[in-house]
């Protein structure tokens, strides 16, 4: 049975979220990670095949393993035709003497648990200190998590130009240098780990707020996020506090995406959501992750917590076991927003800190918070803030012209149509 090509489209750009990072990790690992462009190419070329055999043939019976056949067919494709023998990674070199090494080396590096390694090995070459902090994080949000430019740059809030050109050069780098696949050690692992725990963040924050002209909840990235952040806590060198803290956060705030939307995809904000929707069982994980992050008694005291993902996980851990929005701790997450502006300062945690003095504090501590806050002129969260902040405290023409400014940023049409319904309620 024949499928509708935009049938086809929406199978393959889900997969492509899922399958081609692990793709492109497996190929890299076997030419090398100096050819990381060809293995690209080959998942490019293998997704269009998809596309073009599957709208003929209908699907196949396991979508996922029938891509990573075809890359696989077309890796070795490539190294007959160009007889690259002498380019192919190092570590596998010795096996591919004769071609009668060559299917089974390759068949070895497709198995699940290799794909895995690879995928790892990937995400740790892509965060190589030779390659700028910025540019490695994008590196590995566009060839390992399929975002585009435009994706990358609303997560560092900068031009989509520069993204391009900070992936360009982490590539003319790793082409020029000796960036090896492996997961380091030591001090080492440390350096990079920073780096990953930070592009999984971004990634997490890109499905649960997306960028996406028509999605504002992107689940599937949400759960490659989640699934790569658990492969982190798979091996005994990258299970570390933080990794763990991260995930924690991760699981907290993946509860609450059934909430977040009504039958008509209209958003449901946190103070309004049913908290019977919040999905207890990653609840439940959140807790212990946290918990195996750090000794219990921290969460009850603030100073003991070590990095940004503990205090953004204890802060999701506050709103998941408060009985309602009224009473929630609004005291700690302020005293948690202030000590994480501490340890990662920046226009949004500082905003995120404003809304939390609104409930702590008061609304005119709040609006001034917002008011000083730099580096979010071109940010749609923040006009809305500053527009329901000058709303609780009724001034009503900043607030329309905040509204105005946010309606305009906006990215995609759920969010418009909150602010609007926000603009309608003025008076």
């Amino acid at each position: 049975m024949s499928h509708q090509p935009e049938q086809i489209q929406q199978i393959t750009d889900h997969l492509f979220r899922h399958e081609s990072g692990k793709m492109i990790a497996v190929l890299s690992r076997l030419l090398g990670m100096q050819q990381l462009d060809s293995a690209a190419d080959i998942v490019q070329d293998t997704l269009l095949q998809a596309m073009h055999t599957w709208s003929y043939k209908g699907l196949p019976a396991n979508p996922a393993a029938w891509l990573m056949k075809a890359a696989r067919n077309r890796a070795i494709d490539l190294l007959r035709r160009q007889k690259r023998f002498n380019q192919i990674s190092p570590e596998y070199a010795y096996l591919l003497q004769n071609e009668s090494g060559l299917e089974p080396a390759i068949d070895q590096l497709f198995l699940e648990n290799e794909i895995k390694d690879s995928q790892l090995r990937m995400i740790f070459a892509c965060c190589h200190p030779s390659i700028p902090y910025e540019s490695q994080v994008a590196l590995t949000l566009k060839t390992l998590c399929g975002l585009n430019n435009a994706e990358i740059a609303r997560a560092f809030l900068c031009p989509e130009e520069t993204i391009a050109k900070r992936i360009y050069r982490a590539k003319e780098k790793i082409a020029s240098g000796q960036i090896k696949l492996k997961v380091p050690a030591g001090a080492l692992l440390s350096q990079r780990l920073e780096a990953v725990l930070n592009t999984l963040y971004l990634l997490f924050n890109e499905g649960y707020n997306s960028s996406h002209p028509e999605q504002l909840i992107r689940e599937d990235l949400c759960a490659e996020a989640m699934r790569l952040c658990h492969l982190l806590t798979e091996n005994k060198l990258t299970n570390q506090p933080a990794t763990r803290a991260l995930l924690s956060l991760i699981c907290f705030q993946s509860s609450r995406l059934g909430a977040r939307l009504d039958d008509h995809g209209h958003i449901i904000l946190m103070e309004q959501q049913d908290r019977r929707n919040w999905y207890q069982p990653l609840i439940k994980k959140g807790f212990e992750y946290l918990n195996s992050s750090i000794q219990p008694e921290s969460v009850a005291d603030p100073e003991k917590v070590v990095t940004p993902y503990h205090l953004e996980a204890v802060i999701a851990s506050l709103h998941a076991a408060a009985p309602s929005f009224e009473k929630t701790d609004w005291n700690k997450i302020y005293q948690l927003y202030q000590l994480l502006q501490r340890y990662r300062p920046g226009p949004v945690v500082a905003m995120n800190k404003a809304i939390a003095a609104a409930y702590a504090i008061g609304k005119q501590e709040a609006l001034n918070e917002l008011l000083v806050i730099e580096g979010l002129e071109e940010y749609y969260l923040y006009h809305t803030c500053l527009g329901e902040m000058y709303v609780k405290n009724q001034r009503i023409p900043e607030a329309r012209a905040s509204f105005n400014l946010a309606l305009k940023m906006a990215p995609n049409q759920r969010e418009r149509a909150l602010v609007a319904q926000k603009m309608s309620k003025l008076i």
